[in-house]
């Protein structure tokens, strides 16, 4: 009977078999036979995927000349969450590489098989990498088989892209531009340069995203990464994106930051949606401070590549104010050496700029008259002798330490009791040559205090005072091939809009432009809200008359 007969695969330690009796003798056989069958596939799910032999993946590869002309590139899209699309579960996820749905498991209960049936769909692979498997292996469903073709390694590689050294050597310079990757339509694309998705409100998001991870340390950081333990999550999505972001062998020549995103709004509580407005400077904020923290930062000075890319030291001094009787109507309170100064020193990740107000009457053409000022007079708030006056606090600041990358953000919104107003001032700059000298204390003879513009974060939103967050769009300028000269580029990038930016013609439309009667032109822009500068190198330092014309001018 067959209910005694012992299969050859009970003496090799196999499970017995746990079906029941069929009713027909006839079917002995033919039930045997596939009860062998699904204990063989029942076994194969129990076992690490890592421990089949070679033999069996190369005589499973047969079956991919069949199956591998189902295979649609066009419509796989790795971006998103990996949870299956019928019980949302986010454990042992397979995507299908013919439709490029998610499905969990892979055995014969599992909703994978069932569609490998129903659907007809045979070709899956493992969406899930990890330290001992980082290739995410392919499998061949119903029969569960492995596959092991480098036909496939291009999926694998846009599913979990990875770089070495020598890979990332070259993409801050002029090498970079000059190799174009290329899309499934034949697009060319250029490396970290391309557009991420607005998956609704999230372009606030997006520039901040961008601008972080072109700034080459970080970046490198990132793409050099292996997070496959108790790191975090975010962490770990955020060099994904980036993985992603820098991939030169892309499907689409455009990335989702749906992954990355969905977990910053869990880890932030839902202070920052897809669905809802909000405000870059706050998300910079508080990414870079989470960044530290799952860094294994701690309160010292270069404790992760967060402190030690962006963190610079400030020396904040502070006098209570006194009202003198022979002060004039319009004098202005002062710091008195003869009274006691508090003087304290805390670390920063970004400066904060106040603009001058706008004026409050309209000009003979009832337009708004709208200043300009030079970025020097507004930094001259940390030049140690400005003062500002707060709570019954003078305050004035200068920086002890300057970081090799200083992020500036112009302060244009305030709030109050009504609504939120927009502060239109024009900031000119210039793009290279921005000496900090004056702002910081004797910075060390081997450290360099000019900085070129490395990214900058600009806002377009309807005219007038009052700020529009439902009408506001946000875009990011970045330099492609550092170093200036006619190998460097600028590229503006609006969500999935990427184009290429003339370095004198930047912010063509809102933003008025001034050409200057040296080779790096002077910029001003009515809606500059971020800026990230980049140290230049020592041996420019010395260089002091091209220094002065770069900031004169």
């Amino acid at each position: 009977m067959p209910s005694t007969t012992r299969s050859p695969l009970d003496d090799e330690g196999e499970r017995p078999s746990k079906r029941t009796k069929v009713s027909s003798e006839e079917k002995d056989v033919e039930a045997m036979i596939q009860q062998t069958n699904d204990e063989d596939e029942e076994e194969e799910d129990a076992e690490d995927d890592t421990s089949h032999q070679p033999l069996e993946s190369r005589a499973s590869d047969l079956y991919l000349d069949t199956a591998s002309a189902q295979i649609n590139r066009a419509v796989l899209d790795f971006d998103f969450e990996k949870v299956c699309s019928v019980s949302l579960t986010n454990i042992n996820i397979y995507g299908c590489l013919v439709c490029g749905k998610y499905f969990q498991g892979r055995g014969r209960s599992s909703y994978a098989y069932s569609h490998s049936i129903h659907e007809d769909h045979h070709v899956f692979i493992n969406l899930q990498t990890t330290q001992a498997n980082p290739r995410p292996p392919v499998y061949v469903l119903p029969d569960g088989y492995p596959v092991s073709d480098p036909s496939l390694d291009d999926i694998s590689f846009v599913l979990a892209p990875s770089f070495s050294s020598n890979s990332i050597a070259n993409l801050s310079s002029p090498a970079h531009l000059t190799k174009p990757s290329y899309d499934l339509t034949n697009k060319p694309y250029l490396p970290g340069y391309v557009g991420l998705n607005n998956i609704k409100r999230n372009d606030h998001m997006n520039v901040i995203v961008h601008s972080l991870l072109h700034i080459p340390p970080l970046r490198d950081y990132l793409l050099l990464s292996n997070f496959r333990g108790k790191e975090s999550e975010l962490l770990k999505r955020f060099a994904g994106l980036a993985k992603k972001l820098w991939n030169p062998r892309l499907f689409k020549s455009q990335v989702s930051p749906h992954e990355f995103l969905q977990e910053v709004n869990r880890a932030s509580a839902g202070k920052f949606r897809l669905e809802q407005q909000g405000d870059p400077v706050e998300f910079l904020g508080w990414l870079l401070n989470r960044l530290h923290k799952d860094t294994g930062g701690t309160k010292r000075p270069k404790s992760s590549i967060i402190f030690t890319t962006f963190q610079g030291q400030l020396r904040v001094e502070n006098q209570q104010v006194l009202l003198r009787s022979d002060a004039g109507e319009n004098e202005k309170p002062r710091f008195d050496i003869a009274r006691d100064i508090t003087s304290t020193v805390s670390p920063f990740l970004f400066l904060a700029v106040d603009l001058p107000p706008p004026p409050l009457f309209q000009d003979a053409v009832e337009k708004n008259i709208i200043p300009q000022v030079n970025i020097h007079s507004v930094l001259a708030k940390y030049d140690g002798r400005t003062t500002q006056e707060s709570a019954g606090q003078l305050r004035r600041y200068k920086c002890q330490r300057l970081p090799r990358y200083i992020i500036l953000h112009f302060k244009r919104f305030t709030k109050n009791a009504f609504v939120e107003e927009k502060n239109p001032t024009i900031v000119n700059f210039p793009l290279r040559g921005l000496d900090f000298r004056e702002y910081v204390d004797a910075s060390p003879s081997n450290e360099s205090t000019v900085y070129d513009l490395i990214a900058n974060v600009t806002h377009e939103s309807v005219a007038g005072t009052t700020r529009d967050k439902e009408h506001t769009v946000w875009k990011a300028h970045l330099r492609a091939a550092g170093g200036g000269g006619e190998g460097e580029k600028w590229f503006m990038i609006q969500d999935l809009i990427v184009e290429e930016a003339r370095k004198e013609m930047i912010f063509l439309g809102e933003t008025v432009l001034q050409v200057c009667p040296i080779y790096q032109p002077c910029l001003s822009s009515d809606n500059h809200l971020t800026q990230i500068w980049e140290q230049r190198p020592n041996e420019l330092k010395g260089s002091t008359g091209a220094r002065k014309m770069d900031v004169d001018n």
